[in-house]
């Protein structure tokens, strides 16, 4: 299934996008859950009778111009940004090939939905594009082992990591450069992960104002999705709804000569085989 939070008539709601449209799910059946973190937190069993009620659905779904999409978790207990985990984005960015996973914080005051603009902040110079697989935790966990992973993986996203360059090498700590306003769009679904057959062979791109920067495969992270789960597994809890960000590929706009920087009027776009194509105008700060 393709799980997306929408707006329509000023009430946000869940639902199942389909090639005749969205899906209210609270149509499709009254007693499924409103929102997107609550339905994942009913497992298996939730997803199953979500994709009868989708199947069995009679009405008439609304069309895309009926609905704004929303990011698909609006409020994600976690969002973990990793760092450097294509080997060639390290090393065009002056850096070797990490032992250890590289993990910081982005927070939810960043997400925006597709077609949400980024807002190029007045006191950052040095914008940057990073395109990126998120993966978002169904079954909550702790010191998951990594053959145990995807048994708690729910599904995927595309999602932007937005950087601010200049305030994310100020210091050792990134946290400032990656958590401006609307620096993590993601969506404009979650596809479950019976859809996935397998999440390290799609294709991921970054299109900015047409052109393409970057263009990778997933097969190339240092770490995979297992590891990345029993990494930060071990450290601590992950609860449904928690989004890993799994790291950009090589092509990033610092690392260009001269530097490519996202500019007021650019459209950022990024596009993972078979998960979707997330798509955000970039303004300046009003």
């Amino acid at each position: 299934m393709r799980l997306v939070t929408f707006k329509q008539a000023e009430t946000t709601r869940i639902g199942a996008q389909t090639d005749e449209g969205v899906i209210d799910l609270s149509q499709a059946d009254a007693g499924l859950p409103t929102e997107m973190v609550a339905l994942l937190s009913g497992g298996q069993e939730m997803l199953d009778r979500t994709a009868s009620a989708v199947a069995g659905f009679g009405g008439r779904p609304y069309a895309d111009q009926e609905v704004r999409l929303l990011a698909p978790i609006l409020n994600p207990p976690k969002i973990f940004g990793i760092g450097e985990n294509y080997a060639a984005h390290a090393v065009e960015t002056g850096s070797v090939p990490p032992e250890n996973v590289i993990v910081f914080a982005k927070y939810a005051t960043t997400i925006i939905g597709p077609d949400d603009p980024i807002v190029l902040p007045r006191i950052s110079q040095k914008v940057d594009y990073e395109a990126e697989l998120g993966v978002v935790i169904g079954a909550p966990g702790r010191n998951i082992r990594p053959e145990h992973a995807y048994d708690h993986v729910v599904g995927y996203l595309p999602f932007h990591d937005v950087s601010a360059r200049d305030y994310q090498m100020r210091t050792s700590q990134w946290t400032l450069g990656k958590n401006f306003d609307t620096f993590s769009p993601m969506g404009p679904a979650l596809v479950t992960a019976d859809e996935v057959p397998d999440p390290h062979d799609l294709g991921i791109r970054c299109r900015v104002s047409g052109e393409t920067l970057q263009e990778a495969n997933t097969g190339d992270m240092i770490f995979d999705i297992p590891t990345l789960v029993a990494e930060l597994s071990s450290v601590m809890t992950l609860e449904t709804g928690d989004v890993i960000a799994t790291g950009t590929p090589p092509g990033v706009g610092m690392a260009r000569t001269p530097p490519r920087w996202l500019r007021p009027g650019d459209v950022a776009e990024v596009e993972i085989d078979g998960i979707g194509l997330l798509r955000n105008p970039v303004v300046a700060e009003s």
